[in-house]
């Protein structure tokens, strides 16, 4: 059983920018793919991003593509650096571990373990 924890979210004008993190309870670093979801209010979990086992190959929504980077910093943390940020960028951001195949690391059913969320809200 994997615990992640997330952290760093918060309240950011809108072209703001913010650092999430993600902390496991052991090494996630060549055992799982680890992404990031979010939700807003009244609407479905989305995928945001995904970092493959090795870490070397990088997934993102067309929505935050250029604006979002997902990265490791160490073998049980990951980040997500967040950059001109907007309005629609409002939601709950979770943290997620599992063992997706490529191209599938976009289906939340995928992943094992999840945080509990951190709520990142832009508004002006």
């Amino acid at each position: 059983q994997v615990s992640l924890e997330e952290s760093g979210g918060g309240l950011v004008q809108p072209g703001g920018s913010l650092r999430l993190s993600c902390s496991a309870s052991e090494r996630t670093s060549g055992r799982y793919v680890m992404a990031w979801f979010r939700q807003a209010p009244g609407k479905e979990r989305e995928f945001v991003a995904a970092l493959r086992r090795n870490g070397g190959h990088t997934t993102y929504a067309d929505s935050v593509k250029g604006r979002f980077t997902i990265s490791r910093g160490s073998a049980d943390t990951v980040y997500l650096q967040m950059n001109s940020l907007n309005v629609e960028d409002t939601a709950v951001y979770y943290c997620a571990a599992g063992t997706p195949i490529t191209g599938a690391v976009n289906n939340p059913d995928l992943y094992y373990y999840w945080g509990q969320g951190t709520q990142v809200t832009v508004s002006s």
